[in-house]
């Protein structure tokens, strides 16, 4: 028996309303995903040249990269057109196992006709000498894709984003310092909560300007700070993931256990 996604849409809002959709499990939010992905960049070509998508790691962004590489949708889509990049990533060596550029390249990226200058990760440790040195490299690599109406970023049409259990997106994490980078697209992470300890991260600012941002979370461990970044009430400094909102579309993705809601017996 399969049940249909609940939508519904969040309250105490400002800006433009954040819809939350909730499916049965990870692996329909997962493949639910992946299909939304792959439409909304063909959406956006239909209209507009180049497209700029935004990454994420953790087990169920990578998920859904893998099942958007089976879908037929991703034949259709002119990947010559599109660019990637990441919201955050481990300032590690690029071998390393849990870089998020080489499981998205493992699961989508090197099975797709996408020109290698398209592909734009973060630094790994062969690349810069510090994580700020990293940071401000994809600072300007952003600034030189950015279009005539653009200031230090393309416009992303979608940033994909998850959650952790604390309410960090992207490698924000509650009562860093990183937390009020301005004036600048990327920044360095020092002493993470979660390892490794140095990471580079996009700013609030600019994941502000993305057209549309997409928090795809879930399990029963995170429903605690899906409740509260939803809410409306936690300070940013305590829930990062309730000030992330998109130009257009601000798009929460949750699995039920992490919408707090029981499976359904079936």
């Amino acid at each position: 028996m399969t049940r249909e996604p609940e939508v519904r849409s969040s309250a105490h809002q400002h800006g433009p309303e954040r819809a939350v959709v909730v499916h049965p499990d990870a692996a329909a939010l997962a493949e639910a995903t992946a299909a939304r992905l792959l439409l909304a960049i063909l959406d956006a070509q239909a209209v507009r040249h180049p497209v700029h998508v935004a990454l994420t790691g953790g087990t169920v962004g990578i998920r859904l990269l893998e099942r958007a590489r089976h879908s037929p949708l991703a034949a259709i889509v002119d990947w010559t057109g599109v660019h990637l990049w990441w919201g955050d990533e481990r300032f590690v060596p690029r071998a390393d196992s849990e870089r998020n550029e080489g499981q998205a390249r493992a699961a989508l990226i090197d099975h797709l006709p996408i020109p290698a200058r398209n592909v734009h990760p973060m630094a790994a440790t062969e690349d810069a000498a510090t994580a700020e040195d990293g940071a401000a490299a994809y600072a300007t690599e952003l600034a030189a894709a950015a279009g005539p109406d653009d200031e230090r970023s393309p416009t992303f049409d979608v940033v994909l984003l998850g959650m952790g259990p604390d309410a960090h997106v992207a490698s924000l994490f509650p009562g860093h310092p990183a937390l009020a980078a301005t004036g600048t697209t990327a920044v360095a992470v020092h002493d993470s909560p979660k390892p490794p300890p140095d990471r580079i991260s996009l700013t609030f600012e600019a994941l502000a300007g993305a057209r549309q941002v997409w928090l795809v979370v879930a399990g029963a461990e995170k429903a605690e700070a899906v409740r509260r970044a939803l809410g409306g009430a936690a300070d940013v400094r305590e829930a990062p993931a309730g000030a992330v909102r998109g130009r257009d579309v601000t798009l929460w993705l949750l699995d039920t256990a992490a919408a707090g809601i029981d499976a359904p017996r079936v």
